[in-house]
């Protein structure tokens, strides 16, 4: 059952949470994908580069989803900080969803087939919008809570950006800083419609299943796709990667845990130095 609207009173408590003034900002780039761009673009390796285009093709469903699930509220929302919050959160997910539609369009055209996957994903996201308006924006806060951690924990964090051709790194850096920017974003306006624990909590068990059961099986399916799924070393690095050194994943798992403690918000893991830096880098007038 949804629970019951009700107006977000404590404004000075989000401010205390989410930084006073930080309202995502949206921007329009517009990416070449050129055709000399290497097969294997993420430091010439299979696993890396096709462990990316799995998560792209999730991006376009997964976003209207997102946008649908927080906009379901838009007219609930009485803090004007949340509600100029809430606007930017919409404008960035839509771009993401813009660009990495051209993304996936150029991956495929070279053979990756991604409108499969992406098909997989929107049919999934279908049948998540037949549970209740609650837990759909509950899905939301959890998968934002995963990407955020991406973002700044394994693309900003490390030199995955670095490692990858530079022609494709700035997409990527682009979309890590508005992760971050927006990520309290859907918890904000959760909190502010009373949304319960249970739900909070329950929906997020079930997303850290379904996130990388889905993304794992899709690697695979890719990596077999391209006659890479014996490629051995290639699989033995990119899990070194994740799990051994620098075992990006592996450290995100104190970060991971702390969406359920009862005073968890996202922003208690500041990353806006990297953010700045990154915006610095990778985004040169659009920053």
């Amino acid at each position: 059952m949804t629970a019951a609207l009700t107006p977000f009173r404590s404004k000075a408590a989000r401010k205390a949470a989410t930084p006073a003034g930080m309202i995502p900002v949206v921007r329009r780039p517009g990416f070449d994908f050129n055709a000399d761009v290497p097969m294997w673009w993420w430091d010439n390796d299979p696993f890396k580069t096709l462990l990316l285009a799995a998560l792209s093709s999730s991006f376009p469903p997964g976003e209207r989803f997102f946008i649908d699930s927080v906009r379901h509220y838009q007219s609930q929302i009485t803090d004007p900080e949340l509600q100029k919050a809430v606007r930017g959160f919409i404008g960035q997910e839509a771009h993401h969803s813009r660009e990495h539609e051209a993304l996936n369009g150029f991956l495929q055209e070279r053979g990756i087939n991604l409108a499969r996957l992406e098909k997989e994903i929107a049919d999934f996201m279908n049948v998540l919008r037949k549970l209740s308006p609650e837990r759909q924006l509950a899905h939301t806060v959890a998968v934002e809570h995963f990407t955020a951690l991406m973002a700044e924990e394994f693309l900003l964090k490390y030199d995955a950006l670095d490692e990858m051709d530079p022609r494709m790194a700035p997409i990527w850096a682009w979309h890590a800083i508005e992760e971050s920017e927006h990520k309290a974003v859907a918890f904000d306006v959760y909190k502010a419609i009373g949304g319960s624990e249970f739900t909070r909590l329950t929906e997020m068990m079930a997303v850290s299943v379904l996130f990388p059961l889905f993304t794992s099986i899709h690697v695979y399916q890719l990596m077999k796709e391209a006659g890479e799924h014996r490629n051995w070393r290639s699989w033995a690095r990119g899990i070194h990667y994740m799990w051994g050194k620098p075992g990006v994943f592996r450290k995100l798992l104190p970060a991971y845990f702390k969406f359920y403690a009862p005073d968890f918000h996202p922003w208690n893991h500041d990353a806006r130095d990297l953010v700045e830096k990154a915006k610095k880098k990778w985004l040169g007038a659009l920053a």
